[in-house]
């Protein structure tokens, strides 16, 4: 039962932070409208432009968030070694973009309005436990 839950969390996750990325990558003021980025008015372009490159790359990592949720849905016997690759590059991930985030808010950079940036730390914090988790469940499985 854990481990559907795990799978059917790193699938869904994975679909979602991957798919908004592809969406930003592809049609920015889509993403804007869709609250995946922030909007012009309320960021500056340095961060806009930070944010835009990020999106590029996750684009190329996170679809191991949905790998991973498929392989340990299919118990497949590849889903651990997946899904340590999609654990340490999610909270790779999560911790290099708040960190980002501290650094350009305390030199006043415009990040987005208190509702974007709580989003995003949520999104952030979402994303390390998911790649937690993982990791315990691939390395409990191997051993």
């Amino acid at each position: 039962m854990l481990q559907l839950a795990i799978g059917l969390a790193s699938l869904v996750l994975g679909l979602l932070l991957w798919g908004g990325q592809v969406i930003s990558v592809t049609n920015l003021p889509l993403a804007q409208r869709l609250g995946l980025q922030e909007k012009d008015e309320e960021v500056d372009a340095l961060y806009q432009r930070l944010e835009l490159q990020t999106a590029r790359w996750d684009v190329a990592v996170l679809w191991t968030l949905v790998a991973a949720g498929g392989l340990l849905l299919a118990d497949h016997s590849w889903w651990p070694w997946v899904a340590l690759v999609a654990g340490g590059l999610t909270i790779d991930t999560a911790g290099r973009e708040l960190g980002k985030l501290a650094g350009l808010r305390a030199e006043g950079v415009r990040t987005g309005s208190l509702g974007d940036i709580r989003t995003y730390v949520a999104t952030m914090a979402a994303m390390a436990a998911l790649g937690a988790v993982l990791i315990v469940a691939a390395v409990a499985a191997i051993l």
